[in-house]
């Protein structure tokens, strides 16, 4: 917690250099107009390979981190700014890569007692086959290490599965194919570690897509989610427990499908979700009544080095 946060220089990093890249920058703008209105000293940082150059000659005492994707959601800017002693917002290096990794994110659900979807991995050179996979028709196929459903598909047909995985792998070098679970796609909003809410997407394509996601009218979003008072609150303590879980620090939104038996699979906890007018950690705050200039302004007074 940084108590003066006032009087320091924050660096807004955003842009970056994974597929998510204009989905950062409209995040860091409205994080970076946030913090202007209330008077912080901000500048934002379009992120390169010269960041650690930039965050020196700016002078910049902590960073409040928009990036998504790889290179910032999954520990490696986390991990130049603990080299460099600056303070910062989100997960530590750790919390970062292992969310980032849905391998990895899986077995860790897993092992904490969450419902994860049946998957299996594939690894670049490997040939799936429907017939081989040990559940049914239809499957997801994803790359392991990209958000906003970047290179993720669904497919209902075994011929479809080759182009689907050729595609996965465009962005990775490990893929999951998961179980489709028909459901409900519910999210649970984290802030300073509690949940504050949860919201349902109802997206109108098949899926809540990169599309869906960042396309105004692509999507209806149901605050709070309508569910029973048990499974509600059932649902916001998984979403605390997914975070705890992963080690994760002051803010995320974790992922679930709610299937009509009433089970909730955990999907994926994101560790830098998005800020940009269309985003459902700040529209999950606005039902909790946090301004999204209250909710920039408790992110980034959790600013902290995790190590």
């Amino acid at each position: 917690m940084q108590e003066n946060i006032k009087t320091m220089k924050i660096g807004v990093l955003m842009g970056g250099l994974s597929a998510e890249r204009e989905v950062s920058l409209k995040s860091g703008a409205a994080v970076h107009k946030a913090l202007l209105e209330k008077g912080y000293d901000a500048v934002a940082i379009d992120v390169g390979r010269d960041l650690a150059a930039r965050l020196a000659a700016e002078r910049i005492e902590a960073a409040f981190i928009c990036l998504h994707g790889r290179y910032g959601e999954d520990g490696s800017v986390q991990g130049l700014l603990e080299l460099m002693g600056i303070p910062y917002t989100g997960s530590g290096i750790l919390a970062s890569a292992l969310a980032m990794d849905k391998i990895f994110a899986k077995k860790i659900f897993a092992a904490s007692g969450m419902t994860i979807t049946p998957y299996v991995v594939v690894r670049q050179g490997e040939e799936p086959t429907a017939a081989a996979l040990p559940f049914p028709l239809p499957v997801v196929v994803k790359p392991s290490r990209e958000g906003s459903s970047v290179g993720v598909s669904i497919v209902k047909r075994a011929e479809d599965l080759h182009a689907a995985v050729a595609g996965a792998f465009r962005y990775d070098r490990e893929i999951l194919i998961e179980q489709y679970v028909k459901g409900r796609e519910i999210q649970v909003g984290i802030l300073d570690g509690q949940a504050i809410g949860a919201i349902e997407i109802v997206p109108k394509n098949e899926f809540y897509d990169f599309e869906a996601k960042y396309t105004d009218g692509m999507a209806t979003h149901i605050l709070p989610a309508p569910l029973p008072p048990e499974q509600y609150a059932a649902l916001l303590r998984a979403g605390e427990q997914a975070h705890r879980c992963l080690g994760c620090s002051g803010y995320s939104r974790v992922d679930f499908i709610v299937t009509g038996a009433g089970d909730a699979y955990i999907l994926e906890v994101n560790t830098l979700p998005g800020m940009t007018a269309l985003s459902l950690l700040p529209e999950i705050a606005q039902g909790a009544g946090i301004s999204f200039v209250e909710l920039v302004e408790r992110i980034v007074s959790s600013a902290a080095l995790k190590i």
